[in-house]
């Protein structure tokens, strides 16, 4: 749609040149036919750089806009780029898709639901119950279990299974907060991508990006009840055992082994080839490799062991 459209939409002005919008991305990731914002001076560099047409901003960022770039003046931008992101949200159901291109080696159940605009490849299998939404991809050999739910425009590669009751591009939880305590929904128009030898265990939630993609790489084992939020990077080879969280945007290299009922928080970067036994709560992120992890707070499992054996003498 027209920036101008946009404006119109959030009730706002827009000032520059007007100019054709056909989605929403971050910063750094912006194309030139789309629209991003920038929330505050911290990303004043991110802004400078930034590829996008247009721009949602507060009034002490115009300064740091790329030459000749329109923008909408934005009261709170948090609060404008929420309600934009609905602006830009694709439709559930499309009718005008080409139907599903299943290859002729692939089994579907005849009690699976498939929707317009979805390609499977060979040798793939999608049993019963299970739903498939809109234009997602499926490679070959790619097994779904029972009562799979894999939302529109997710991608699953080759040699992938995924177990029953796994939800994959369910919406990320993503929400910009009024002065008054409202929750106003962030629209969640990205995907999930699952790539190539990908095995995905029972009842896991796999959230789709607010913008880009969640992306699980090659060869990454899921135990059963795994969560990984929104715009998360989940590094090839990674291990996560039963009942495992990441939080949004967190990126794990390769090769990290997580251990049960441990946590990540959000906007992490961790380094590969480290392991994380039982309950370990990460809070910060990590930036050595070929170490083990232990508790909370989160500390080196030689000095987690210690302090466990001091503990246990103080209260002996």
């Amino acid at each position: 749609m027209q920036l101008s459209t946009v404006a119109k939409n959030l009730n706002l002005k827009f000032y520059g040149e007007d100019c054709e919008i056909l989605s929403m991305n971050d910063l750094s990731n912006a194309k030139s036919d789309e629209l991003s914002f920038a929330l505050g001076k911290k990303f004043s560099s991110s802004l400078e750089n930034s590829k996008a047409s247009a721009f949602l901003i507060p009034k002490e960022l115009i300064d740091y806009l790329p030459k000749s770039s329109s923008y909408i003046l934005c009261d709170d931008v948090s609060i404008s780029m929420a309600y934009a992101s609905k602006l830009f949200s694709p439709k559930l159901i499309d009718n005008s898709l080409k139907e599903a291109q299943i290859s002729k080696s692939a089994y579907i159940d005849s009690r699976a639901n498939i929707e317009k605009g979805v390609l499977i490849g060979d040798n793939s299998t999608v049993m019963a119950g299970s739903y498939i939404g809109k234009d997602v991809k499926i490679g070959s050999n790619t097994i779904i279990h029972a009562n799979v739910t894999i939302y529109h425009g997710c991608v699953i590669g080759d040699n992938c299974i995924v177990h029953s009751g796994t939800v994959i591009g369910a919406d990320g939880f993503g929400f910009s907060h009024t002065k008054t305590g409202e929750h106003i929904k962030i629209y969640q128009n990205g995907n999930t991508v699952i790539e190539d030898d990908v095995e995905i265990g029972a009842s896991c939630a796999i959230d789709r990006a607010a913008f880009g993609s969640t992306i699980i790489k090659k060869g990454v084992k899921f135990d059963n009840f795994i969560h990984i939020a929104h715009n998360c990077e989940i590094g090839e080879y990674s291990l996560f055992v039963a009942q495992s969280g990441v939080g949004g945007s967190t990126k794990l290299g390769r090769n990290c082994v997580v251990s049960g009922q441990s946590a990540f928080s959000d906007h992490l970067m961790i380094a590969p080839f480290n392991t994380f036994t039982a309950r370990s709560g990460i809070t910060k992120s990590i930036s050595q490799s070929h170490k083990v992890f232990s508790g909370y707070p989160l500390m080196e499992h030689r000095a987690w062991r210690r302090l466990q054996s001091k503990i246990t003498k103080l209260l002996s």
